[in-house]
C-alpha cells in the first residue's frame, strides 16, 4: 500500500482529498456529472474499472450516479456515520479509494444510486476502453 506522500505525488489536492481523505466535491462541480460520452469510469488512484457508461444516469444529484459497478469484485462498501448521517460509503476494493456513497432511491430493477465523486474517477472514452 502506498504511502500519503506517494499519493500526494500521484493525485491533484482534490483527487488526494477526496480519494483518500474520503472528501466530497460540491455538486455541480465535478468534472464527469454532466459527461455524455461512452466509456469506462476507472479508479483514479489505482486504475480499477469500475462504472461503464451505460450505467449512469442523471439522478439531479450533482454529482456522477451509476445504477451499478462494472464489476462488483471492484468496489466494496462500508457502514459511514459521518455527518450526522447513515450512509453506505462506496470504496475501491483494489486500493481502498473513497468513490462516494450508494443510496437505495435509484430506478429499477436495482433500485440503487451509486452517487460518486468526478475527483476519484478517470474517464476512459470507449476507443480506449477495450
Amino acid at each position: 500500500m502506498k504511502s500519503n506522500e506517494e499519493w500526494r505525488k500521484q493525485l491533484s489536492p482534490e483527487e488526494f482529498r477526496v480519494a483518500r481523505e474520503k472528501g466530497t466535491e460540491p455538486p455541480f462541480t465535478g468534472r464527469y456529472w454532466n459527461n455524455h460520452e461512452e466509456g469506462m469510469y476507472r479508479c483514479v488512484c489505482c486504475g480499477a474499472p469500475l462504472f461503464r457508461s451505460q450505467e449512469k444516469f442523471e439522478s439531479g444529484s450533482g454529482w456522477p450516479s451509476f445504477t451499478a459497478p462494472a464489476e462488483e469484485a471492484n468496489i466494496q462498501t462500508e457502514r459511514d456515520t459521518s455527518h450526522s448521517m447513515e450512509r453506505v460509503e462506496v470504496q475501491c476494493s483494489q486500493c481502498g479509494a473513497h468513490l462516494g456513497h450508494v443510496f437505495p432511491d435509484g430506478p429499477r430493477p436495482a433500485g440503487l444510486r451509486y452517487c460518486i465523486n468526478s475527483a476519484s474517477l478517470k474517464f476512459e472514452p470507449i476507443a480506449n476502453s477495450q
